[in-house]
């Protein structure tokens, strides 16, 4: 337990995906078919499944009927993501794992003499260009984003289609389909064109569109759409504890730790986002010097 608490935030959720992920494969390499397993996407053992909650929806769509079972399955993830948030997003999905991987990514520098600079650096609470407009905050107070737009678009073309279109590049699901190509490939002699096909669409995915996660995903906005009502596990931000209440000192470094949300667990309006598109990451729990930021299973304070 100990080696836990030490271990920082994003090298414990790498951990976590790793292991989920060897699970999953594991699984699947054993079973004969390599299907009953599944994968992220959709996995499951007999009558006990858990489907991609977006693909469950384009599932019932692309049928035009209920599922049964997709339906049951749908309520099981909603009712984890009102509970948990869009904690999938940064502790299981490999997406942004793999991102870190590949040549381009700009990692945050963890050493002190970096973080004290930030922390001395003269910083502005400014609000964001057009942050005045009535437009800008209703965008704001349902979390708007371009994500929403794929969303729709991947419901209209399943329904126009009668197919789950974007289950074709869903990065999740490209992930584990290329690894279990590869390994019938070896295993049956199996030599299909998805083996090019699949890893070339990941890496175009990964290395051109860096910025899918918080851009493009469409179940990411789904998932963000169904955790606006999670209560759980919320950022918890102690003013008694944060040095900008406590001593006056400008100090945005839980704000810069998240980077890829743009989340201010302080609730300022210097963040694009709300705390609703929190991925409870944790990063800004790391870089509060203060341990002013927590995540406990209900919030102790009110938030701003």
């Amino acid at each position: 337990m100990k080696f836990i608490k030490n271990i920082k935030s994003k090298n414990l959720r790498a951990l976590v995906i790793i292991f989920i992920s060897i699970l999953i494969i594991v699984a699947g390499i054993f079973n004969s078919a390599l299907s009953g397993a599944g994968n992220l996407s959709s996995f499951g053992y007999s009558l006990i499944s858990t489907v991609c909650p977006l693909g469950a929806l384009e599932a019932m769509m692309a049928a035009n009927t209920i599922i049964p079972r997709a339906l049951l399955s749908l309520g099981v993830v909603v009712l984890l993501m009102v509970l948990v948030g869009r904690a999938f997003c940064a502790w299981v999905c490999p997406v942004p794992l793999l991102q870190r991987w590949f040549p381009g990514y700009k990692g945050k520098k963890d050493h002190p003499d970096n973080q004290q600079k930030t922390l001395d650096l003269p910083q502005s609470d400014s609000k964001p260009a057009g942050s005045g407009s009535r437009g800008y905050r209703i965008m704001r107070s349902i979390g708007f984003d371009s994500r929403y737009v794929v969303l729709a678009g991947a419901l209209v073309s399943t329904a126009a289609f009668g197919f789950p279109v974007f289950c074709l590049v869903c990065p999740v699901g490209l992930v584990f389909a290329t690894i279990f190509t590869i390994f019938r490939l070896f295993a049956f002699g199996e030599l299909t064109v998805t083996l090019l096909a699949f890893p070339l669409i990941l890496i175009l995915e990964l290395v051109v569109f860096r910025k899918w996660c918080t851009k493009i995903c469409p179940l990411g906005a789904l998932i963000s759409l169904i955790a606006s009502v999670n209560r759980f596990f919320r950022i918890n931000w102690d003013k008694s504890k944060c040095l900008e209440v406590t001593e006056g000192t400008l100090c945005s470094l839980c704000h810069k730790a998240c980077s890829r949300e743009n989340v201010d667990p302080r609730g300022k309006v210097l963040a694009t986002n709300d705390l609703n598109s929190c991925t409870k990451c944790r990063e800004c729990v790391d870089a509060c010097p203060s341990k002013a930021i927590s995540f406990p299973f209900l919030p102790k304070h009110k938030e701003k």
